[in-house]
């Protein structure tokens, strides 16, 4: 009997063969003695991480440092300790204030005063609100398995309140208690909120607010790439993912036949890649890093040196994750077709771009060395996008 791909791949994970994550039981297991865990930033679970510095030459007084840190205070603490000035311009762009805070006073200051005294979190809802050791929290309204519909309103919230001076894994609720405190936090809340443009609160999980996120792009149907070397946010480039499209790519061919990437969108653990192998065209669609979760249609002759249009037409099947037909034509003549079993919806990096002429970070596929760009010139990328999850051709 074959062994389960999930259990023949346990030894990959955390290598690079391997995007992990973990399951709710062991995540909130992992973040103990902290209540609750990542994307609930109500809680110190969710919200309290480990810093090391290491600067032998500069920190004397090692160990650890307990004043309160953001990760906002990092940029400041970098431009303190290199003597840079926080520039208040940035390629003519006038920068937004700086809200953190310097920590490198306790470099050799361990029991300093903390100056970063007031912050507050959000994320999905779930909000709270640190002041000079104080910390209110609100109850989280949903479970991480269940899916926020966008109804909970700011007043529907329950709030918890904790002197983390004294209770510093939020052991001991002090709400009841500490009405006046707690109002005083819940204000300051508010304010802070207020002031970062925090509202309205939306407790919809990850995928919910993706999906609303496609509606708030612009209206397009085309999108035109010049050059090669380009690299675009997967989240400003066109859309492949769950829908049909058409890739138009005016190439001009080297003498000998390349291996080297055209247009590529995400990963080997998930994405899209239209490239050359040995100068023939072919389209891969990595559902996963899994053996046999990859789809190929490869064209049998190579392209001819020289100047050539060349075609990657996907006609999707409709709905989540389905498959389509896959149609390669050069110079107006087809030169391949087939089926690509399924696709995705979602990139599993958010880190994922859409790469002209080259493939960034992990590449898509093997077939093509890591860092290879296209020795050839790409003149312009032409891609038409259907509507998602609708079956049919690309406008």
């Amino acid at each position: 009997m074959a062994m389960p791909p999930r259990l023949a791949n346990l030894d990959k994970i955390g290598g690079p063969d391997a995007v992990a994550n973990w399951g709710y039981g062991w995540a909130w297991a992992t973040a103990a003695p902290f209540p609750w865990f990542k994307q609930f930033a109500s809680h110190l679970g969710g919200t309290r991480n480990g810093l090391v510095v290491s600067w032998p030459e500069h920190i004397k007084a090692r160990g650890i440092r307990s004043q309160f840190t953001h990760v906002n205070d990092i940029m400041p603490t970098i431009l303190e300790v290199a003597g840079i000035k926080t520039p208040d311009s940035v390629n003519g762009v006038t920068q937004q204030r700086v809200d953190g805070v310097s920590f490198a006073y306790s470099f050799d200051a361990p029991k300093a005063p903390e100056r970063h005294d007031t912050q507050y979190f959000e994320m999905m809802g779930n909000h709270a609100i640190y002041h000079q050791g104080w910390l209110a929290s609100t109850t989280p309204v949903n479970a991480p398995w269940k899916r926020g519909d966008g109804s909970v309103l700011p007043n529907q919230y329950k709030w918890e309140l904790y002197d983390l001076r004294k209770d510093f894994s939020q052991a001991h609720d002090l709400a009841a208690k500490q009405g006046g405190k707690l109002r005083e936090m819940q204000a300051l809340f508010k304010q802070e909120a207020e002031r970062n443009q925090v509202f309205p609160l939306d407790d919809r999980m990850t995928l919910a607010r993706f999906q609303a996120g496609e509606g708030q792009k612009p209206k397009r149907s085309t999108y035109s790439y010049w050059g090669s070397d380009l690299s675009i946010p997967a989240v400003s480039a066109a859309p492949l993912l769950a829908r049909s499209f058409r890739i138009t790519a005016d190439v001009d061919m080297p003498q000998a036949p390349a291996t080297a990437p055209l247009v590529a969108l995400g990963s080997k653990f998930g994405g899209w890649s239209f490239y050359l192998k040995d100068g023939r065209p072919v389209a891969l669609m990595a559902a996963s890093q899994l053996d046999g979760d990859q789809s190929r249609v490869a064209a049998a002759q190579p392209l001819a040196a020289g100047k050539n249009r060349l075609v990657f037409d996907f006609r999707y099947d409709g709905g989540v994750n389905a498959g389509g037909e896959m149609i390669v034509s050069a110079n107006n003549q087809e030169i391949a077709r087939g089926r690509i079993a399924r696709t995705i919806s979602k990139l599993p990096e958010m880190t994922d771009t859409l790469d002209i002429g080259f493939d960034a970070d992990t590449p898509v596929t093997s077939d093509y060395p890591a860092d290879g760009h296209f020795p050839g010139k790409i003149g312009k990328v032409d891609i038409a996008v259907g509507k998602p999850g609708a079956a049919g051709v690309a406008p």
